[in-house]
């Protein structure tokens, strides 16, 4: 069946409008992913280049300058490689998205290039393939979707580019322009991939929008930090990975020493900002696997691959750490510290509840020796000097002491 070149030229501004007021709009309800802004405006662009060339056929009369339909559509394909570059967090870049049709444009002013329709035809396969080539390279940078899903958002693209190579070759073997079959059908191909790419940008920013939910959702909104929900969600998948790696985990608790009087001494405000500068000492302080919450109030958790006794190592960088930021806080001088408990499990068998109720009981014991300091469960006890005036407590942990100077100030 024969396929009408202006017919489809027709549908495909009706199809490239709507598609665009649906990405357009869809970005003003939810304003948090410019991509769909920058996708939303090219399919509208993309709808007015191929509008110009269907009143540039369509009127004779009709003055349009020479080239620019086809500059304005190279144009619109440069903005969806430019919103693929912005949904992986890339820098915008207008100068190169606007290459395709400036060369265009440029191209079509010179009559040797102007009267070639072969050349035009090279010419245009060439851009439109290579921002093809280039929007299928930065959807396979999501990484953070399925693979089956990032196969699905490349192969669009990708097919898009391999399609519109065959011209290049037709139209150097042959020597002429292609046929109206040929145009028609590549012009069909555009109206597929058009739709296609909508579909599947609606639904990356439809993952990536539950994505972002979710995190904030799992994240205390004072400190950054993962909340309760999100801190036991982290830790029960990292234990149920730990047996291919390691044996141990390790759960540490700590609390801010003296916060109630923090608060009642300088206000809740500044009780705040303590919390906030004890979530950043925390998580600059410890690995990067380490995952690190806020149960509540001045109460925060981690819990770290590997045994007690090396996670004392990074409790003790923490203590010494907040112990110097905590001299003064927000211009008040404060003399925060940190108590710290720790208990370790085998990850094969650990129940995250009991282990954190373990280091709990650490933490206590911590804030009983004295505050400022670094205890473990009576199970990971470790032998270790009494402070200097401290009495013997029946505790059910004791306390490794910080460095003796440390110890007589950390009350």
């Amino acid at each position: 069946m024969p396929l009408d070149v202006l017919t489809l030229f027709v549908v495909a501004v009706c199809l490239a409008a709507l598609l665009g007021l649906f990405l357009f709009f869809t970005w003003i309800q939810d304003r948090k992913i410019e991509a769909l802004a920058w996708w939303g405006s090219a399919y509208l662009l993309g709808g007015l280049g191929v509008g110009l060339r269907v009143l540039e056929t369509a009127a004779a009369s009709l003055s349009v300058p020479f080239g620019l339909p086809s500059a304005v559509l190279f144009v619109a394909c440069g903005m969806v490689w430019n919103g693929a570059r912005l949904f992986q967090g890339q820098r915008s870049r207008p100068l190169a998205t606007a290459a395709g049709g400036i060369a265009w444009f440029v191209a079509c002013q010179f009559p040797i290039f102007a009267q070639s329709t072969g050349n035009r035809i090279i010419l245009s396969s060439v851009i439109l393939s290579a921002y093809a080539f280039l929007t299928a390279r930065e959807l396979w940078r999501e990484r953070r979707n399925r693979r089956r899903a990032r196969w699905a958002a490349v192969f669009v693209p990708l097919l898009h580019a391999v399609v519109f190579l065959p011209p290049i070759a037709l139209t150097l073997m042959q020597g002429a322009p292609l046929s109206d079959s040929w145009m028609a059908a590549f012009t069909l191909e555009m109206l597929v991939y058009s739709v296609g790419t909508a579909f599947i940008v609606l639904v990356m920013t439809k993952e990536r929008a539950e994505r972002m939910h979710k995190t904030a959702a799992a994240t205390d909104t004072l400190t950054g930090v993962l909340n309760r929900r999100g801190f036991l969600e982290k830790t029960q998948a990292l234990i149920a990975r730990r047996p291919l790696r390691s044996k141990r985990v390790t759960a540490l608790m700590f609390d801010l020493d003296h916060f109630k009087s923090i608060n009642d001494r300088f206000g809740h405000a500044a009780g705040d900002e303590a919390l906030r500068v004890f979530a950043q000492t925390i998580s600059t302080t410890m690995r990067e696997g380490d995952i690190i919450g806020r149960l509540g109030g001045e109460e925060f958790a981690a819990l770290l691959p590997g045994a007690a006794r090396d996670a004392g190592v990074a409790a003790e960088r923490v203590r010494a750490a907040f112990e110097r930021v905590g001299v003064e806080i927000g211009g008040h001088r404060m003399n925060a510290t940190v108590s710290i408990g720790a208990a370790d499990a085998d990850a094969r068998d650990c129940n995250i509840e009991r282990l954190l109720a373990r280091a709990d009981a650490a933490l206590y014991a911590a804030k009983e020796g004295g505050r400022n300091r670094v205890a473990f469960a009576a199970d990971e006890m470790l032998p270790s000097p009494p402070a200097p005036g401290d009495a013997p407590k029946d505790l059910t942990a004791r306390p490794i002491l910080p460095p003796l100077g440390v110890a007589a100030s950390g009350a």
